[in-house]
């Protein structure tokens, strides 16, 4: 009976060993031995009151600007964004680096003498007149004219071999009409940058414009070369100054809602098509 008793009874199941938790993460490695001393010690900066100073960075829009130069500044936006004649507009097309520098350079070998060489000048011929008796005759050395009355009456006389206008001048009606003059009297012209460089070339602040009328038997090669790419220039853009507008640049705000509004026109244009299909 015991023996049947053990047969009949299940045999108990072995527990299984419960496995571990998953570790939600890695162990921490061990830090590395990091280098102590005073060139690796952290100083972190504070910029408080009374703290580290702070370093240099642009405060321009924060500058309370003078007004002459924020009428600049506002004077370029406008012309910017209105339209601009091509008579006032053929001022922004002024000449490259390179014909730019080769004039500058032949330009500074005829500078009009300065006031203190004049006078040297007259010294001299006046002291060679007390020596000898006789009035001494000086040749006037050759020099490139200034002022726009003086200019003009060159232009309007033919004898200016190559006239150069600034294109920065203020009020621009001053020289607005001398390109009309120059090119009605065959007269070669030019637009560079900067009244206050030609200034330089005459001793003045600024100048509005300058022309040459005469150069030494050693230049005449490489003004012949100067007037020759001018005219080349002048020719190839002679329509374009005429004719060609100026400005209406809108700033990028307004152009990002005109593009806004041009595609939303053609998704319109896009539907009607579609619904006629």
């Amino acid at each position: 009976l015991s023996g049947c008793l053990r047969e009949a009874m299940p045999k108990a199941t072995k527990a299984k060993k419960a496995a571990a938790p998953p570790q939600p993460y890695d162990p921490p490695k061990a830090a590395k031995d990091e280098p102590t001393g005073p060139q690796w010690e952290k100083k972190p900066k504070n910029f408080g009151i009374g703290g580290d100073i702070r370093p240099k960075t642009d405060m321009g829009r924060f500058v309370a600007w003078p007004k002459y130069i924020r009428l600049q500044r506002q004077r370029k936006i406008l012309y910017q964004r209105l339209k601009v004649p091509p008579a006032i507009n053929q001022f922004s097309d002024v000449l490259d680096k390179q014909l730019a520098t080769e004039f500058f350079k032949l330009a500074a070998k005829y500078k009009p003498e300065t006031s203190a060489e004049k006078k040297e000048r007259l010294t001299g011929e006046a002291a060679k007149e007390a020596e000898e008796g006789e009035a001494a005759k000086s040749k006037k050395a050759m020099a490139i004219k200034y002022g726009i009355n003086h200019i003009t009456s060159l232009v309007e006389s033919k004898r200016a071999g190559l006239v150069v206008i600034a294109h920065d001048v203020d009020p621009i009606e001053l020289v607005v009409w001398l390109p009309a003059l120059c090119r009605k009297m065959d007269v070669p012209y030019a637009i560079v940058k900067g009244k206050s460089r030609l200034g330089k070339l005459v001793h003045k602040k600024t100048a509005t414009a300058v022309a040459f009328t005469q150069v030494n038997q050693d230049d005449r090669k490489s003004f012949s070369n100067l007037v020759t790419a001018i005219k080349e220039k002048n020719a190839e853009q002679a329509d374009k100054s005429h004719k060609l507008w100026g400005g209406n640049i809108m700033g990028p705000k307004s152009q990002a809602a005109t593009r806004k509004r041009e595609k939303a026109f053609e998704r319109e244009q896009q539907k009607k098509a579609m619904a006629q299909f």
